[in-house]
C-alpha cells in the first residue's frame, strides 16, 4: 500500500458513483484505479463519460467483475454503491479479500445485515463507513458550538428530505424496486433525516419512536410494496423529541430545524448544500412585546455564512468524505465509531418502520 495515496475501486456503475468520481478525485489523498460493472460496456461508458467531465490523471481502469476487483493487489479501498437488496454480500466479500469499505446508505434492509457487515469488517481488520457526506462538512463540525452556545437545551428537531419523482420513476427506478431497495424512501431519505436527529442528539439512542407510511408503491407481485412517503417520531430519555418527513411524492425539500431554549436553529440544505462557494445557516431568537393593543412579534433572525464549496470541489463535505476515510487507511488504524453510528441509525430506522407496519403503534427501544 502507498503511504501517501489510498487507492480506491468501484463496485458499481451507480448514479450517485458520478458524483464521488470527483471527489476521490479532490480528496488529495486518493486515487482512482478501477471501476467494476457486471457489464464491462457499462463500466467503460460511465468511465468515458466521467472522464470527459472531471478528468483523473491516470484514466481508472473498467472491469467486468466484482470479485476480480477485490482481487487486486492495487486497491486498498473500495466504495460500494450497489443496491441494499445485493450489497451485504459484496461487502462481506470485500472485507475477506482485505479491503477497507465505505457503504452507500441504507447499509442494510435490516440491522442484522449491518451487522454482519460491520462484524467482517471488525474481523478482517477494515475500515468500514457509511457515505453520509454531510457528517464531514464543515459546517457541521461548526454546529457542534453553536448548538452547545447559542440554541441551548434542545427541545425538539424537525427535518424533512423529499423530491417529486413522477409515475415513471415510481414504476421502474430501483429506489421503488421492493426486491433491490425495500426501504424505499425511509432508505433512500430518511437514513439523513435519522443521521441529523441523532448527530444532533451525540448519538444518544431515542428510547420510543413511531412511523406512519403516506403512500407506497408495489412494482411486482413477488416483492414488498416500497415506502413513498414516510414519516416519524423520536423521544428521548432527556425530554427532547424529533419528527420527520421523507417522501418522493413532494416537492425538493432538505430542511432541518432545532429548537432550544435559547433559540432556532435553521438548516435550509442540511443534506446537499446548495451551489456555491458558501454554506449557511440560520439562527432565529425572536422576541415578543406587547404595547397596549399592538402585539408585536420581532423576528431577531441571524443568517450566518461559511466559506465552504459545493459539488465535490476541494473543501466540499463528499471531497472530505474521501479524504477523512483516505487518512485513516493511511494512519493503519481503524475508528469503530463509525460502524457504530451506522447500526444506531439503521435501528431506529427498522423500529420506525415496524411501528407504521403495526398501525404507528410506539416501539420502545
Amino acid at each position: 500500500m502507498s503511504t501517501t495515496t489510498c487507492r480506491w475501486g468501484i463496485l458499481g456503475a451507480a448514479f450517485i458513483a458520478r458524483k464521488n468520481w470527483q471527489a476521490i478525485r479532490e480528496a488529495g489523498n486518493a486515487t482512482l484505479v478501477a471501476l467494476a460493472s457486471r457489464d464491462l460496456d457499462r463500466a467503460q461508458a460511465f468511465i468515458d463519460e466521467c472522464q470527459s467531465q472531471v478528468p483523473h490523471p491516470n484514466v481508472p481502469q473498467a472491469m467486468d467483475s466484482y470479485q476480480a476487483l477485490l482481487a487486486r493487489t492495487d486497491i486498498d479501498a473500495v466504495y460500494i454503491p450497489l443496491p441494499t437488496g445485493i450489497r451485504k454480500e459484496w461487502v462481506i466479500r470485500a472485507a475477506q479479500a482485505g479491503k477497507h469499505v465505505l457503504v452507500e446508505k441504507p447499509v442494510g434492509c435490516e440491522l442484522n445485515d449491518v451487522a454482519e457487515m460491520v462484524a467482517a469488517c471488525e474481523k478482517h481488520g477494515v475500515q468500514f463507513m457509511d457515505g453520509v457526506m454531510f457528517m464531514h462538512g464543515r459546517r457541521l463540525k461548526h454546529l457542534r458550538e453553536v448548538l452547545a452556545n447559542d440554541v441551548g437545551h434542545i427541545r425538539h428537531i424537525a427535518t424533512q428530505f423529499s423530491f417529486l419523482s413522477d409515475t415513471e420513476f415510481q414504476r421502474t427506478n430501483i429506489r421503488a424496486h421492493g426486491a433491490l431497495e425495500p426501504l424505499g424512501c425511509l432508505g433512500d431519505l430518511g437514513w439523513y433525516c435519522l443521521r441529523f436527529t441523532l448527530w444532533v442528539m451525540e448519538e444518544a439512542t431515542p428510547v420510543q419512536v413511531t412511523g406512519r407510511m403516506h403512500a407506497e408503491t408495489q412494482q411486482n407481485a413477488d416483492a414488498p410494496p416500497v415506502p413513498l412517503a414516510f414519516s416519524g417520531t423520536l423521544t428521548f430519555a432527556s425530554g427532547a423529541s424529533a419528527s420527520f418527513y421523507c417522501s418522493f411524492t413532494a416537492a425538493h425539500a432538505q430542511w432541518a430545524i432545532v429548537s432550544g431554549d435559547k433559540a432556532l436553529l435553521q438548516v435550509s440544505d442540511f443534506v446537499l448544500p446548495f451551489s456555491g462557494n458558501q454554506t449557511q445557516y440560520a439562527l432565529t431568537r425572536s422576541t415578543f412585546a406587547l404595547d397596549i393593543c399592538q402585539a408585536n412579534m420581532h423576528a431577531g433572525r441571524e443568517t450566518v455564512a461559511l466559506d465552504e464549496p459545493s459539488n465535490n470541489a476541494p473543501g466540499a463535505q463528499e471531497a472530505n468524505l474521501f479524504q477523512h476515510f483516505s487518512a485513516l487507511v493511511l494512519s493503519g488504524q481503524t475508528d469503530p465509531s463509525w460502524a457504530q453510528i451506522s447500526l444506531l441509525t439503521q435501528r431506529v430506522l427498522d423500529a420506525c418502520l415496524l411501528s407504521a407496519h403495526e398501525g404507528s403503534r410506539v416501539v420502545s427501544l
